[in-house]
């Protein structure tokens, strides 16, 4: 099997193809600014986050008068300094620029770690290949039950191709593997800068992804106690220790409370796999595992969990699970490997057990995170494995295993393009609400009132849905660059800010007859201006309420209060 050849080529396919789920949205179309697959809300949430840090201070852009928290902000803190000195426009740098920069680095990095980890350019090669094509059998299951090919997230987590849909999850990649490659490179010549770099980017990466910053803390403490008991050598104890002071002093200002968003939900995963219809969906099994749980049947739970639990492995893994006979040795033989290996198990084997036995409060699905991590050191794994076995084989039998691997590996790729390709786009920003926060973008910088999202009318609405219908988005403030009064409750709900009393005071505001009433809301809250779409308006009268219209077209209005 020839590998030299392949790695370019590799890479550029899989940058392009990762790339082309970010590139189309945000850009300006007949109708307005589209937005294809989750960057209607992801996409949009994290320009307000840039263009509010831009400013240099860390408010919140969709929850005025608090700061962030419970957030890990490195990604967007990132992008919002590039945006502050060098005038570039953050839906620009989002959405076409960082995005083939994080797909080719991700390749790039995963290639030279595994090669410098086991100097073998077809392993490198391989993994790297599942790194960016490794997907679930979500699309063999749809298409066994006569549904076409799909189901990337049948079995719960996101697979490769959606990894830019993430851009804070593709960055930590990033770290991860710079951080094990400066520890590969410790461990065989144990240098300054070395040490430095590797500290730098384990310790950084939590505050870029959280899920990324635990799991490497654990490797790192796992790796530490395999060297001390194995070696009676305790360097890598210290580079734990100071990692680990670096991620605490860089997580801790913004997560003081994030350790109550925990819940304890042993098999939520399992549980709503089997019993959501956009999920595997087996009715009979749900009823069977939950009956047999409450009725204390222990014998035929854990059968029944056990086969669900088979279940979430397999169909997410895919073909990557071949990766996983690495890490089903005996204790002993796995104890004998190196600081690397461990690393690496560690990091898997905690991906997996933190979702099955805990969700996130108001977003219990959020802890899914930490399997996406499984899953990818799950493919670099899968590679080696594969060249195992391939290596004694002749050429035309390599051919032919290579090629079973492509066939089975790349249609959750090709069925997720779906939501990426189609001509018109799920979710828009219309011309005149682009017009309307151009002009709010100029005007100095002030509280926005919006009307509350109506969740009723957008599930009336007929795609390409207008952001304001789409979901809860952060739209008004990631493109007026302005602090919005109450925006975006999906994620205030995920940081857990008391958002609901706020969107109460805003009903009772517009409802309320009572001109004083109205008019203290105005100004106990701050609020500079007023964004309403067609219709949109209050009961008591914009002259009574003290507002003098800035701007009007056919889509908006906006009021200044006096």
């Amino acid at each position: 099997m020839r590998s030299n050849w392949g790695k370019w080529p590799l890479i550029i396919i899989g940058m392009v193809l990762w790339s082309l789920t970010m590139v189309r949205s945000g850009l300006t179309y007949s109708y307005g600014l589209g937005f294809w697959g989750a960057n209607g809300h992801d996409g949009v949430w994290h320009i307000a986050l840039i263009n509010s840090l831009s400013k240099g201070n860390f408010q919140m852009p969709v929850f005025s008068g608090w700061n962030i928290q419970n957030y890990h902000i490195g990604f967007d803190l990132l992008l919002s300094w590039i945006v502050r000195f060098i005038k570039i426009s953050p839906s620009l740098l989002y959405f076409q620029i960082v995005p083939p920069i994080l797909a080719t680095l991700i390749g790039l990095l995963t290639y030279k770690f595994v090669y410098l980890w086991r100097k073998s350019k077809e392993e490198s090669l391989l993994a790297t290949f599942f790194v960016y094509f490794g997907g679930s059998f979500g699309w063999l299951v749809s298409l066994i039950r006569g549904q076409g090919i799909g189901g990337e997230s049948m079995f719960w987590s996101q697979q490769s191709i959606s990894t830019l849909i993430n851009p804070p999850f593709a960055l930590s990649l990033i770290t991860v593997l710079l951080g094990l490659i400066f520890l590969q490179k410790y461990l065989e010549k144990k240098s300054l800068m070395n040490f430095s770099l590797m500290i730098l980017f384990f310790g950084v990466s939590i505050f870029i992804k959280v899920y990324a910053g635990l799991l490497v803390m654990s490797s790192l403490v796992a790796v530490s106690i395999w060297q001390i008991i194995k070696k009676r050598d305790f360097s890598l104890l210290g580079i734990t220790l100071i990692s680990a002071a670096v991620s605490v002093l860089l997580f801790v200002p913004f997560n003081k409370s994030s350790a109550s968003l925990i819940s304890f939900s042993p098999f939520w995963f399992l549980e709503s796999m089997m019993s959501s219809p956009d999920r595997f969906n087996w009715q009979k099994m749900y009823s069977a595992m939950t009956t047999y749980k409450m009725g204390h049947v222990w014998v035929k739970a854990f059968l029944a969990y056990s086969v669900a639990f088979t279940i979430f492995i397999v169909g997410n893994f895919g073909t990557r699970i071949i990766g996983l006979r690495s890490l089903l040795r005996k204790p002993k033989e796995l104890f004998s490997t190196g600081p690397i290996e461990i690393f690496i198990a560690i990091l898997i084997l905690a991906g997996v057990v933190v979702p099955m036995l805990f969700t996130q409060k108001g977003t219990p699905w959020n802890t899914i995170q930490f399997f996406y991590y499984s899953l990818v050191f799950g493919g670099i794994v899968a590679g080696i494995e594969v060249w195992k076995f391939l290596k004694k084989k002749s050429l035309f039998k390599q051919s032919l295993i290579v090629s079973f691997f492509i066939l089975f590996t790349v249609p959750t790729t090709i069925a997720s393009m779906d939501n990426y390709f189609p001509v018109k786009p799920q979710s828009i920003l219309p011309q005149g609400e682009m017009e309307a926060l151009r002009f709010l973008s100029e005007e100095p910088d002030g509280v926005v009132l919006t009307y509350p999202y109506d969740a009723y009318k957008a599930s009336k609405a007929i795609p390409p849905r207008p952001l304001y219908l789409y979901t809860s988005t952060a739209y008004v403030s990631a493109f007026s660059g302005q602090q919005i009064f109450l925006e975006d409750q999906i994620n205030l709900d995920i940081m857990q800010y008391p958002w609901e009393k706020r969107e109460i005071s805003i009903e009772d505001f517009l409802n309320t007859l009572d001109i004083g009433r109205a008019r203290n809301f105005l100004k106990e809250n701050n609020i500079r201006y007023i964004y309403w779409l067609k219709d949109q308006h209050a009961n008591v009268e914009n002259k009574k309420l003290g507002l003098t219209q800035i701007f009007q077209n056919s889509s908006v209005t906006i009021y200044e209060v006096n």
